[in-house]
């Protein structure tokens, strides 16, 4: 049998300056990585969810004020999908409907642009117009606005659903 000779070099060991390094380095990849996605990250969208958020402020403090004016209005308003038609019908605050305003809008699938209709409103009885169209299928977006001689808006959205 042979015996292994002693060498003459010392066997290593890991001591505390060996785990500190490791754990620095750990901790410098771990580091060095997080930054380099948030950077991508950043890059690639930095968060904005408008182009013009300046812009986008001020018309909608349009529609605030647009609103205020509504509600200072009374109107209320009941859309109702026909066959073959868009039934909206539009009241005062006392309740008493609402003749001869003129009545536009449109119609869009609530969840794709394809398909946007535009509806051309007639008043059929005072206070109740109608569009007569050919028959939609399934859950529709109206948006309509109701504008009288004096100037005043008012403005409604409604989901309608034919069959």
């Amino acid at each position: 049998m042979t015996h292994a000779e002693p060498s003459d070099s010392p066997a290593f060991r890991i001591t505390g300056w060996h785990a500190l390094a490791g754990i620095v380095a750990f901790f410098a990849v771990v580091i060095a990585v997080d930054t380099s996605f948030a950077v991508i990250a950043y890059r690639t969208h930095p968060g904005e969810v408008s182009v013009t958020p300046y812009e986008d402020g001020l018309l909608y403090d349009k529609q605030i004020a647009q609103m205020r004016n509504q509600d200072a209005l009374g109107w209320q308003a009941s859309a109702e999908a026909r066959p073959h038609a868009v039934r909206v019908t539009l009241r005062d605050g006392s309740g008493a409907t609402l003749a001869g305003l003129a009545l536009t809008g449109k119609l869009e699938r609530p969840a794709t642009e394809a398909g946007r209709l535009t509806p051309r409103f007639v008043e059929t009885l005072p206070g109740v117009y109608e569009a007569r169209m050919s028959q939609p299928a399934g859950a529709w977006d109206l948006t309509a606005e109701a504008r009288d001689r004096a100037g005043h808006v008012f403005q409604l959205e409604r989901r309608l659903t034919w069959p």
